[in-house]
């Protein structure tokens, strides 16, 4: 509905899996995953409630769908978001506490090597206006730091990052997801 759609699904058919654009409650019935991905996080909101998804996308995480979050994608499925507009849901699909923004603006975005637990080698990670998590919940894993806040973090079939991996050609947060998703 918003953001960055399109590289997630050319990652998805890199490796050989067929992706589905979600826009309606019938659509999101048929898929046995989710991405949910960057943008703007409050947009997204108001999207998924203007379109009928809000409710039929809760009830499907509820039911563990497997999702992976990137950076939008993270403050929608966080349990807490932090400087966030008052009406913005966010539908604790993982127990984190997660701050908006909160490595600054547009003109603060980096990119950085990150050890992720799991990967032999570095993630070269792509942070635009990215939130990091304030709080961890239990049963939650991180997975990478950056300046010591969690900026991958998994929890049973879902999976967040604060940055975007749609946009390096490294597949293996995708292949990780799609492992996850079964």
């Amino acid at each position: 509905m918003q953001g960055a759609v399109r590289p997630h699904a050319r990652a998805i058919e890199a490796l050989d899996a067929e992706p589905v654009t979600v826009r309606t409650p019938d659509q999101l019935a048929g898929v046995d995953s989710l991405i949910v991905p960057g943008g703007e996080s409050t947009t997204i909101s108001k999207l998924l409630d203007s379109s009928g998804l809000a409710g039929p996308l809760a009830a499907r995480l509820a039911d563990g769908l497997p999702v992976l979050g990137t950076c939008a994608g993270m403050i929608v499925l966080a349990s807490e978001v932090l400087d966030g507009r008052a009406d913005q849901r966010a539908y604790g699909a993982i127990d984190l506490t997660v701050r908006r923004n909160a490595f600054g603006r547009q003109v603060d975005s980096f990119e950085a090597d990150l050890d992720v637990t799991g990967l032999d080698d570095p993630y070269h990670a792509v942070f635009i206006r990215a939130p990091f998590v304030e709080a961890v919940g239990d049963g939650v894993e991180v997975l990478a730091s950056v300046d010591g806040h969690p900026v991958l973090c998994r929890q049973g079939p879902v999976l967040v990052s604060a940055f975007h991996p749609e946009l390096t050609d490294d597949l293996r947060l995708h292949e990780l997801f799609l492992a996850l998703a079964g």
